[in-house]
Order: C-alpha cells, then sequence, then structure tokens
C-alpha cells in the first residue's frame, strides 16, 4: 500500500498516547513497533471514514503481541486511534494470510 511509504513518522499526544494504555494495555511504543514488523496487513476503513480516512492495521510487537491498530494519516504521520490485541477472528484472518505463522 502506497500509504506507508509516504510516512515519516507518528502523530502523539497525551491523550491518544494514553487512552490506549488504559482501555486495552497497550503501550505508544507497542503502536510504532508494529509498523516496523512484518507481515503487517493495512486495510481502509471505510465504515468510519466520514470526518476523515481512516485505516486498520493487523500486525505484531517485537514482542509479538498481536494487535489490531485504528488510525489516520495526517501530514504525513500515523495518527493511532486505537490499539487492541486482536480478537480471535482478527487473529484467524491474520495467520491465514501468513501461513509460516
Amino acid at each position: 500500500m502506497q500509504l506507508i511509504l509516504d510516512i515519516i513518522g507518528f502523530e502523539w499526544d497525551d491523550g491518544n498516547r494514553n487512552k490506549n494504555r488504559a482501555s486495552h494495555k497497550v503501550e505508544w511504543w507497542e503502536c510504532e513497533e508494529t509498523f516496523f514488523n512484518f507481515p503487517l496487513y493495512l486495510f481502509p476503513d471505510y465504515e468510519h471514514s466520514q470526518g476523515e480516512e481512516r485505516f486498520f492495521a493487523f500486525g505484531r510487537t517485537n514482542s509479538n503481541r498481536f494487535l489490531t491498530i485504528v488510525f489516520t494519516v495526517r501530514q504525513k504521520r500515523i495518527r493511532v486511534i486505537s490499539a487492541r490485541e486482536m480478537n480471535r477472528r482478527e487473529r484467524r484472518m491474520y495467520n491465514e494470510k501468513d501461513p509460516t505463522l
């Protein structure tokens, strides 16, 4: 997906950095790690893209934690909206895409 090739970094503020830790026990740095590990699967999130274009990613952290991340891109920076552990259905989809897991 061309989207990732244009990215120059991440955008965080205290609200979205701490929200994922409080809600889902996912640290901001785990979100960033996920975008540098493979396989990483990106999909448009048409259902939630009214105000701005949103995407979701299935990926893994360096410690092999499987995450689903909802994000948008602002000025070539990834802004994480939500991050949580993959549910069973998402994990199955992720594993089916990469049979080496």
